[in-house]
């Protein structure tokens, strides 16, 4: 039968020993390979990579053979060639927008006689795909557009991902390309709150309007159907920016306060005016002044309130020339701004540097 020591305050108890744990290995570097016969110190070693041996540079002995080489198995010698070819084994990763596994092998030709080229004018052939060669003159013109307008990359890239789609559905193959282009974009820059005005996608691409709009909500159906179809789809980041998101569920017209940024970004006014500017079509959105009101000459009206209460007046003229709307549209816009101007002037706005005397009476 087993004695169970007693504990009591005068018998001290035998603590158990810790349990060793074992330490991490560590490399000795006290340990060095040197010559037995030269015995120098520090040993004059060289690595010799064409035999793999380990060599005393003094004396010639072979310390160690077969020596294993960690270093990069290739070599690229672009800068040395004089046609600027990389001749290294290694291509680019496998892209998400274009079609195929694209781990095809590459065959060169020059200087290998004409037994060489025709081999490499077959495997061409054999490894030509029509369809991702016009997704990538797609591509091209989608990031021409996405620069004329300086809009960031996940602009582009969400566009280039809803084109894959839309390529990919089949039903937009009567569809103009130029169309289809400008359509990706639009919705693009929506989902990304850079929206453009279908005025200014008409001006850039030559596509009208009446196209572009079809298109876009052709677009949209084609979006949502595949969200309801598939379940846990994955997001697509560029720069830390989502640009494709896991939920779709349409786009809804342009905020008048995200024009009013750029537009005064265009007109040079300052970041004062800007600030109350986005201020008064925020309230006028949230109040219902302009309910029915196109965001643009919404956002061109506040633009218009916003510099004479800042002191920085510009005429509707000027606003026209960024806006696309006419200066009857912005007058008359102003006028019931001004009407219920004690809705949308807010304390803070005043408190800001607004001057609610400055604002001129409309006809």
């Amino acid at each position: 039968m087993a004695q169970v020591a007693s504990h009591s305050p005068g018998n001290p108890t035998e603590m158990a020993p810790p349990k060793q744990q074992d330490e991490e290995w560590q490399e000795n570097l006290n340990v060095r390979m040197i010559c037995k016969d030269c015995r120098e110190d520090p040993p004059n070693i060289y690595e010799d990579h064409a035999s793999g041996d380990m060599i005393c540079a003094s004396c010639g002995l072979v310390l160690a053979a077969r020596v294993i080489d960690t270093s990069s198995e290739w070599r690229t010698f672009s800068n040395d060639d004089q046609g600027n070819d990389d001749p290294s084994r290694v291509g680019d990763g496998p892209n998400a927008l274009l079609n195929g596994a694209q781990l095809n092998t590459g065959i060169a030709f020059e200087g290998g006689g004409i037994k060489s080229k025709e081999l490499h004018r077959a495997q061409n052939k054999a490894n030509l795909d029509k369809g991702n060669k016009g997704l990538l003159q797609a591509y091209k013109q989608i990031g021409a557009l996405c620069d004329g307008w300086q809009l960031p990359n996940s602009v582009s890239d969400s566009a280039k991902h809803i084109y894959k789609e839309a390529d990919e559905s089949k039903i937009f193959k009567s569809k103009s390309q130029d169309a289809l282009i400008a359509g990706c974009v639009f919705l693009a820059c929506r989902r990304n709150n850079v929206p453009r005005s279908f005025r200014e996608v008409t001006e850039l691409t030559k596509v009208s309007k009446k196209e572009i709009g079809r298109t876009f909500k052709q677009l949209e159906q084609l979006l949502m159907k595949n969200q309801r179809n598939k379940e846990g789809a994955t997001s697509v980041v560029s720069g830390g920016v989502v640009v494709r998101a896991d939920e779709y569920t349409g786009s809804t017209s342009a905020d008048p306060s995200e024009l009013c940024n750029r537009f005064c970004s265009m007109l040079d006014m300052n970041r004062r005016t800007t600030t109350v500017a986005t201020e008064l079509a925020s309230k006028m959105k949230s109040t219902g002044v302009l309910a029915g009101r196109s965001p643009l000459s919404s956002a061109a009206a506040c633009i218009f309130m916003a510099g004479q209460l800042m002191g920085q007046p510009k005429t509707a003229k000027e606003i026209q020339g960024v806006a696309k709307v006419s200066d009857s549209t912005i007058r008359q816009a102003y006028k019931l701004l001004y009407m219920d101007k004690e809705k949308i002037i807010t304390q803070d706005i005043i408190d800001r540097g607004a001057d609610v005397s400055n604002l001129v009476k409309p006809a």
